[in-house]
């Protein structure tokens, strides 16, 4: 029989457990102990595998704030407030606070009552913004709606960003015009939202021997997307592939944008003299 279970054995033979109406030997409890002092430890320290406590002789539950190894160590730490959450009111446990009023104002170093009292006084909370200081820092305001707006602006900040990656686009020595077009409207739409574009160009059998045919697929697309994107990785070979990467050209983009206003204002300036001189020709054929 192994040690683990001999000693098992021993201590479950050392101990005799008494019902509601009796009474142990020597009135020391629960759990009746005889045999050696070995065993006795033995029992004494069943608890431990069963998640009691020996308090004064009897067996009662181990509560969170009496445990001894694992994270609570205390009432106020069991009871303390998400990480990253603030404490308020009645949660907020420190003597003293430096309290800041709903109006903004500094109204000094406080008792926590004092401060608390105030704040349900003007039907408020009294939240801890800065724990960390010394003393800490609490401010009443409404502490739900502070909740909803930060929520509100976190939801706002993350639809504003945008998750910039790298796009691929495959391309073939051989593609046709219309495949190509289309092919390059979705790299133009990639480059417009802020993604960086991987042109792969993929050669088969004996396409690989002439890269050549593949330079020039690349330098039409950068020919035709020369307003918004720039180079950022030349041309080269990957094994039998050529790629090539374009990122988005913001001050290019820009400059192109201009031009094409001031042309559209050009065109319409010019289209207003021509107005004009068919109105002027059709009232004088009328008056003749």
């Amino acid at each position: 029989m192994p040690r683990g279970a001999r000693n098992a054995s021993h201590a479950e033979g050392a101990c005799a457990v008494v019902g509601a109406g009796g009474a142990p030997p020597g009135g020391r409890g629960l759990i009746a102990l005889r045999g050696s002092s070995q065993q006795a430890r033995l029992v004494a320290n069943l608890h431990l595998s069963t998640g009691v406590r020996r308090v004064n002789g009897f067996v009662t539950p181990r509560l969170p704030w009496r445990r001894q190894n694992g994270v609570a160590k205390s009432k106020e730490s069991a009871i303390a407030t998400v990480p990253g959450d603030h404490r308020v009111n009645e949660r907020i446990r420190v003597e003293s606070v430096r309290l800041i009023d709903n109006e903004g104002n500094q109204r000094g170093v406080t008792t926590t009552r004092e401060a608390l009292t105030l704040a349900r006084s003007l039907d408020l909370d009294l939240v801890e913004i800065a724990p960390t200081a010394q003393p800490p820092v609490c401010r009443i305001m409404d502490y739900g709606k502070f909740k909803f707006d930060e929520a509100q602006k976190a939801k706002e900040s993350r639809r504003k960003t945008q998750n910039v990656g790298v796009k691929e686009m495959k391309y073939r020595p051989k593609i046709g015009p219309g495949d190509f077009d289309t092919k390059t409207r979705l790299v133009e739409k990639f480059l417009s939202e802020g993604h960086k574009v991987k042109i792969t160009i993929m050669f088969r059998g004996r396409e690989s021997a002439h890269p050549e045919l593949g330079k020039k697929i690349l330098d039409r697309i950068v020919e035709k997307l020369v307003d918004i994107a720039k180079v950022e990785s030349a041309a080269k070979l990957d094994g039998r592939n050529m790629i090539m990467v374009l990122g988005p050209d913001k001050k290019a983009k820009a400059k192109a944008e201009a031009v094409k206003a001031d042309e559209e204002s050009a065109a319409g300036d010019t289209a207003a003299p021509v107005v004009e001189a068919s109105a002027a020709t059709h009232e004088s054929q009328e008056e003749s």
